[in-house]
């Protein structure tokens, strides 16, 4: 079947983002080089890359240019939700064997090395940060552009709100903080179960998923130099698409085939796990998803940069089998 248009944008989105990583990558050495390999191992097993791109189409729909600034933060990103996923399938928490059609970290090297491959992932995602850092007080080697001393401070403050947003989102008060309450809604052992509701459903994606994209929208806006009205509008449209792409991993679990998936359907169900599925039913899920979805878009259509792609991005969420 011949590929769309919006195919061929999209593999060539991810494709930059797998470079990008690549070049990010820890090298393994020295005597901790085992778990430098776990890192790079789970890293490495694939996936849809969907955060770095949302960042970088944000930050060039808001006017941002250049790969370096940028490019920190995309490959930082992808270390902080791949952290989330190492650490996920850990037996204490999800116990799962096969992630992306691959074996999970722990489950190859065993579960200590998957809590500390987890730890050096969130850790280097911000050293990776940092290196930003570098690239705002250089010049770009041409006589004729030198940067002056305002535009390198500039950067340097938007740099620092990045990161100041980033470890906001992927912490207690975010990320973090939403797989808490998912742990204490399931009753894993040493928690305290709480039995689900609606609220505490939306908590639970509102963190544990929405503010991870949320953080990626809005460093590329930031990154960009995008004002505060349009990082706020970023930062709900992003709710949206985190809360819809939730949704819709919540119907793959019950309708998903595991082998298009990469990793076993069914589990909410055998774990007896309350879902936004089981609380709506079916039906209302699907119209949910549809609805956050356009809005999102409708979002972006209000930004005059391109944004043709990404608004297709999010349109295809709704669809999304895997």
């Amino acid at each position: 079947m011949e590929k769309t248009y919006f195919d061929r944008k999209l593999e060539e989105a991810t494709e930059a983002a797998e470079q990008i990583l690549a070049r990010h990558l820890p090298e393994e050495t020295g005597r901790q080089r085992k778990v430098i390999e776990a890192m790079n191992y789970s890293l490495t097993a694939g996936g849809k890359r969907l955060r770095p791109v949302l960042m970088r189409e944000t930050f060039r729909m808001c006017g941002g240019a250049g790969e370096d600034i940028i490019g920190c933060f995309m490959a930082a990103i992808e270390m902080i939700h791949t952290y989330s996923l190492v650490h996920d399938d850990l037996p204490a928490m999800d116990n799962d064997r096969y992630r992306r059609g691959k074996k999970t970290t722990w489950y190859v090297y065993g579960d200590a090395m998957g809590i500390l491959a987890g730890d050096g992932l969130l850790n280097y995602a911000f050293e990776t940060a940092l290196k930003a850092v570098k690239y705002c007080v250089e010049d770009s080697g041409d006589a004729s552009e030198t940067v002056s001393d305002t535009e390198k401070l500039r950067r340097m403050q938007r740099v620092w709100h990045a990161l100041s947003v980033l470890a906001g989102k992927a912490g207690i008060h975010g990320m973090i903080g939403g797989q808490a309450v998912d742990i204490m809604a399931e009753g894993h052992a040493g928690a305290e179960e709480v039995p689900g509701d609606a609220q505490q459903i939306m908590f639970i994606h509102e963190n544990k998923t929405a503010a991870l994209i949320q953080a990626a929208m809005m460093v590329g806006a930031i990154l960009a130099g995008a004002s505060e009205e349009q990082i706020g509008r970023i930062e709900k449209c992003a709710y949206n698409i985190g809360i819809a792409f939730q949704i819709q991993d919540d119907i793959l679990d019950v309708v998903g085939d595991s082998e298009e998936l990469g990793k076993a359907t069914g589990s909410d169900a055998m774990n007896h796990k309350q879902t936004y599925v089981t609380l709506k039913g079916m039906e209302q899920a699907g119209a949910d998803v549809e609805s956050l979805s356009r809005e999102a878009a409708g979002i972006l259509d209000e930004f005059e940069g391109e944004h043709e792609f990404l608004k297709n991005l999010i349109i295809n969420l709704i669809y999304r089998r895997k």
